[in-house]
């Protein structure tokens, strides 16, 4: 049977925005995904069909790493492309956590591995998903699923407790992101770390603001945002939209493809 939320855990979901959840994948199968990723990253394994960032440090020419490899910060579209990806974002027990928030009818609006190779990953500054994401109602969820286990030393998600509920807030452009206008975030206290360890994951609604400090330790910290919503969802750009990945349900008629 898919692992379930219990009525306490679904909650502390809607009051928090977030819930930590261990053991969503047994040790062997998240071993396999990083040897597949690492075909990907270091060993010449290709597709078309996905894209690759490079750290923005290494982009400039401001540091240098000894393989290639080290110095990717995100890969994207694996889940399309790869079998094994596949199958974690179509996971029974994610899948079946996912029904309770978001409902019977789910597709995948982005699948994205997050680098942060030792003391080469960068901060990812203080942001919400929705407003970069042309989908509404903006009550996405994403399963932030580790591959190594994430700490506070390696940059595991920080998180806003409860601030879904303030709706969108407003973003600005820095240098290499895009984060919430530190007006309208002041010196809150209320952020809490989200260690997970591998093989589980954190589920948060897409307004939840989040932060990944620097990697500053020896250790790898690889996880993949598993980003799902409901097929009832609207694609709010002119035109119908790209024909998103279907995990399971219906697709409803003027809404997402």
């Amino acid at each position: 049977m898919p692992m379930k939320l219990s009525a306490e855990q679904l909650d502390a979901y809607n009051q928090d925005g977030f819930i930590v959840i261990e053991n969503l994948v047994p040790p062997d199968e998240v071993e396999s995904l990083r040897d597949r990723l690492r075909e990907y990253t270091h060993g010449g394994r290709r597709s078309d069909s996905i894209y690759i960032t490079i750290e923005p440090r290494i982009k400039r020419g401001e540091l240098k790493v000894d393989n290639p490899g080290d110095g990717i910060r995100k890969v994207g579209n694996l889940v399309q492309v790869d079998d094994l990806f596949r199958a974690l974002g179509l996971n029974q027990n994610i899948i079946g956590i996912l029904e309770q928030i978001l409902g019977p009818d789910i597709k995948i609006f982005r699948n994205d591995l997050l680098m942060k190779p030792p003391e080469v990953g960068s901060q990812k500054g203080w942001h919400q998903d929705s407003p970069y994401w042309p989908i509404e109602p903006m009550a996405l969820c994403s399963c932030w699923f580790a591959l190594d286990d994430a700490t506070a030393e390696n940059g595991c998600l920080s998180v806003l407790r409860g601030w879904h509920k303030k709706g969108p807030l407003p973003h600005i452009k820095v240098t290499d992101d895009f984060v919430i206008d530190q007006d309208h975030r002041g010196d809150s206290l209320e952020s809490v770390l989200a260690p997970v360890p591998a093989g589980g994951g954190v589920f948060f609604h897409s307004l939840l603001p989040h932060y990944t400090a620097p990697n500053r330790s020896e250790k790898w910290r690889r996880a993949i945002a598993l980003s799902y919503m409901s097929a009832k969802s609207r694609y709010t750009k002119e035109g119908e939209g790209p024909n998103y990945f279907h995990v399971k349900g219906k697709t409803h008629p003027g809404c997402v493809r």
